[in-house]
């Protein structure tokens, strides 16, 4: 029984905090700015989920041609810079990552 409680109560305090804000966010109009800088938050997110795993995939900083995520994820940041387009990044990034560890080793 307690573990039932304590599901519901995490639900309730995980949806509360994620909807509660978005209900009160709805109703009003956010300035221009705001909303230009929200636009930047998933890629502010994105780089901060990968960006540590590409740099240190063993835990410990590895900074080498021999670590393939971070010459897939460099590969991926040029992609997408010079063709704007998600689905070349991700399969070259991709490409690049197999085919470095195939390599590599």
């Amino acid at each position: 029984m307690n573990e039932i409680l304590l599901l519901l109560g995490m639900t309730l305090v995980t949806f509360s905090v994620r909807y509660l804000p978005l209900l009160v966010v709805g109703r009003i109009q956010l300035p221009n700015k705001v909303m230009r800088a929200l636009r930047y938050v998933p890629v502010a997110v994105l780089t901060a989920i990968i960006v540590p795993f590409m740099l240190r995939p063993q835990g410990t900083l590895f900074l080498s041609f021999e670590n393939a995520y971070l010459v897939a994820g460099v590969a991926s940041v040029v992609i997408a810079w010079r063709t704007r387009n998600l689905l070349a990044t991700i399969a070259g990034g991709m490409a690049i990552f197999l085919l470095w560890r195939v390599l590599i080793g």
